[in-house]
């Protein structure tokens, strides 16, 4: 059995997994004597973490949310620091921290005192993101994005209003399974308990997600993952573009940088055809100007319009004089 400092930390982790522990298996899972699982958790509640107990025959154990933060972690102005950098970091502005930053978002928020959670909304409400002048789709809210995350973590059923494409508005009882990161957008992966079938729902869509405090036993997904579900509904949305490009560099390096919004297949030893649908010709433009290497525009005939238009402004931009006077106003 381990020491009574590793033990507790050990038990500390388990209870930010899970919303409710059994008793019985807690203690199994420490390999520990229901006994000493109590004086286990008298010690963190000693320690400032908020550990309600259920008792009876199905007792357990859940970390709840407390007057203040626990001591050992973080203070209350570094608290609301974290919580507001992750809320950034989840909105996709770095690469490949997205989803990792949902999980430690609903980890902070479950023992965040009510008003430090006040604080936290009055700074988002307050702060206008910047942008590059294209155009803004509203990101996911974060409170509804945490709500979603630990509903997955729990398997506990979720009710919420659903806002389809055509501005129809829905109820919808759900099984949450899984949250994808797709390009700047999230999904919901769920088993749909009024149409009877598995549904992604985009999180910028979804209003007022609240569980309905019962559990289920997850249902085996029909694809390989959660991603591919996502990516084959997306793919089945009609959009205006369908890119084909090949280009002159091994796959494996192409996907690195686009991988996540277009499909890569190698055709031959350094040669990929890059393939995705989109409803703009902006960010494929500037995609494949990233990738340095050279390409060939298959499809749409838009596309190589608007590269061969980018090109001659470019173009034109270098012919000034060197001290860039050209064209400027006296």
């Amino acid at each position: 059995m381990a020491n009574t400092s590793t033990r507790t930390l050990r038990l500390l982790s388990l209870l930010q997994t899970h919303k409710y522990w059994p008793g019985t298996e807690l203690a199994d899972r420490l390999g520990v004597s229901p006994r000493t699982l109590r004086r286990d958790v008298d010690r963190l509640r000693d320690l400032g973490y908020p550990v309600e107990a259920q008792r009876g025959v199905d007792g357990g154990y859940q970390l709840a949310a407390g007057a203040a933060l626990p001591p050992l972690m973080v203070d209350d102005d570094e608290a609301v620091a974290l919580v507001i950098g992750l809320q950034v970091a989840m909105q996709g502005m770095v690469e490949g921290v997205a989803e990792s930053s949902v999980r430690a978002l609903a980890k902070v928020v479950q023992v965040m005192p009510p008003r430090l959670r006040r604080r936290v909304e009055a700074i988002r409400a307050m702060t206008v993101p910047a942008d590059w002048g294209g155009r803004s789709d509203p990101g996911p809210d974060p409170a509804a994005l945490t709500t979603v995350a630990l509903a997955c973590r729990d398997s506990e059923r979720l009710r919420f209003t659903y806002t389809a494409a055509d501005s129809r508005h829905s109820e919808r009882h759900v099984e949450p399974h899984r949250l994808v990161a797709l390009g700047r957008r999230w999904y919901l992966v769920a088993f749909d308990l009024t149409r009877h079938d598995w549904r992604s729902f985009r999180i910028d869509r979804l209003t007022a997600p609240v569980g309905d405090g019962s559990r289920f036993r997850p249902r085996e997904l029909p694809t390989t993952d959660a991603a591919e579900f996502v990516r084959a509904g997306v793919d089945r949305i009609s959009r205006p573009y369908r890119i084909e490009v090949l280009v002159e560099a091994p796959a494996e390096a192409v996907r690195e940088r686009i991988g996540r919004w277009a499909t890569v297949e190698a055709v031959a030893p350094g040669r990929c055809r890059v393939s995705m649908t989109t409803d703009s010709l902006d960010w494929p433009t500037m995609a494949l100007g990233s990738l340095e290497a050279e390409f060939r525009v298959l499809e749409p005939p838009e596309l190589i319009a608007q590269i061969r238009d980018w090109s001659e402004r470019f173009g034109r931009a270098l012919a000034g004089p060197a001290d860039g006077s050209a064209g400027l106003p006296a």
